[in-house]
């Protein structure tokens, strides 16, 4: 459905050359939620931008629906376009038009008749569950609603292919939840390619099938999503995972750790468990192998595409040198040990 070929994306400043894109590879089939995760400045943007050639690339493929778009004359291109979806942050809808109204705009350059331009807008009302709010203007709705009629318009003229620009960015997490249910009800309901990019985690986990890194304009890493999530091929996979899984010190505890230790400290830990270790009884063998006693802080295990993975963060009195067998252990079997600060023994109880 969408096939990038060794695409590149330079822009030319007085004093230098800037690689934006550097020699992109990637496929998205048919019924697929391809995610592109990056930091800002990684060249998400323009990616996504080239694949319906908003962006002109420097060199290299863009493959779309079977025509290489880098090829066609601006009429083709135009024709090319209309089975190319896309939807944006901030909505871009007409502020003067009613929600119907929106939906209807990319068709009324069409030939369809006001009744064949009916009969594809409610379907879509129905399916983005906005039919009670057909006749409401852009400023009576809610942010989700606004996304939720962006995603019609993008439906309007029956794409094969649909871009997500950072969609979810505006929108609080629960209204955010649901625009990703949306966009996966319309993958599996009219099995089209979805291309989304975005800057969180939390987005790739709910909503996509693959994922692929975007660093400095390089893909760096390209996995299914479980796959991704289990085994971490580099360290901005690996960064970006821990991140998404991280969990912060309650303030209370937060307001006593110390950067160093002494005598009167116990070390705070804090475990990073992928699946081949999230299902083991790690705190079990470091009390029982290692003499250890355990304060479990905080804690949480979840499945991401079946594979179980969590975090943890433990208190740990014992010894030095069995505190520093236990942690060997843990990197022994996969278990990512890390020490984040040390607690005075006054704060941390192991009674």
């Amino acid at each position: 459905m969408i096939k990038l070929q060794k695409l590149n994306k330079n822009y030319i400043t007085p004093d230098s050359t800037i690689t934006a894109l550097d020699d992109i590879n990637l496929h998205v089939l048919p019924g697929e939620i391809f995610g592109i995760i990056g930091k800002s400045g990684a060249g998400k943007s323009t990616l996504i931008r080239c694949v319906n050639l908003l962006e002109q690339p420097t060199s290299g493929q863009i493959i779309v629906n079977g025509e290489d778009l880098t090829t066609l004359t601006p009429g083709e291109l135009r024709r090319a376009r209309r089975k190319i979806g896309m939807i944006f942050q901030h909505f871009n809808l007409l502020s003067s038009r009613t929600v119907y109204d929106n939906i209807a705009f990319p068709l009324e350059l069409s030939s369809l008749s006001t009744q064949e331009m009916k009969n594809k807008i409610m379907p879509l009302l129905e399916l983005t569950g906005l039919m009670d709010k057909r006749n409401h203007y852009p400023a009576q709705l809610s942010g989700g609603q606004k996304q939720r009629v962006a995603i019609a318009r993008a439906l309007a003229s029956e794409p094969q292919v649909l871009l997500c620009d950072e969609a979810t960015s505006a929108l609080d997490p629960e209204t955010t939840n649901s625009i990703l249910q949306l966009l996966r009800d319309i993958r599996d309901k009219l099995n089209i390619a979805i291309l989304l990019i975005t800057h969180e985690m939390s987005v790739i986990k709910a909503c996509c099938d693959r994922v692929g890194i975007l660093e400095n304009g390089k893909l760096i890493e390209e996995n299914e999503v479980g796959e991704f999530f289990a085994y971490p091929k580099t360290e901005t996979a690996k960064n970006f995972i821990f991140s998404s899984l991280s969990q912060t010190l309650a303030p209370t505890l937060q307001q006593h750790l110390l950067a160093t230790a002494n005598e009167n400290t116990h070390p705070v830990l804090r475990l990073w468990f992928l699946p081949d270790t999230a299902n083991q009884p790690i705190i079990s063998q470091l009390i029982t192998q290692f003499g250890l006693r355990i304060n479990i802080l905080q804690g949480n295990v979840e499945y991401i595409k079946k594979h179980a993975m969590g975090i943890m963060l433990v208190a740990i009195d014992g010894e030095k040198n069995q505190l520093q067998a236990g942690i060997d252990h843990l990197k022994r079997i996969g278990v990512n040990a890390e020490i984040i600060g040390h607690v005075t023994n006054d704060i941390i109880s192991f009674i």
